[in-house]
């Protein structure tokens, strides 16, 4: 499951630090995030996608790292992030 490259560049925009800003951790847990949703409501169809439940978990994960990265640099940037894209921890 893929995102299309308007919801990606709907996403970037939103969460670019400064125009132009494709690669920051806040576009890329924005991303992700948008993708796991994506496969979060492909899984209240499709059960016993196994193939596809092993790519959320590592989408998951690397969401984690990022996020624990931006919490390292500065506590409000990742307090921010949380509040905006409504994930908890």
């Amino acid at each position: 499951m893929s995102i299309t490259a308007e919801e990606k560049a709907r996403v970037m925009s939103e969460f670019a630090m400064k125009e132009g800003d494709t690669g920051s951790p806040e576009v890329q847990v924005a991303i992700l995030t948008s993708r796991i949703n994506t496969l979060t409501e492909h899984f209240k169809t499709h059960k016993k996608d196994n193939h596809s439940r092993r790519g959320l978990l590592k989408m998951v994960a690397l969401r984690r790292k990022l996020l624990d990265y931006v919490k390292g640099i500065e506590e409000s940037r990742y307090q921010d992030l949380i509040k905006r894209l409504g994930i908890r921890r």
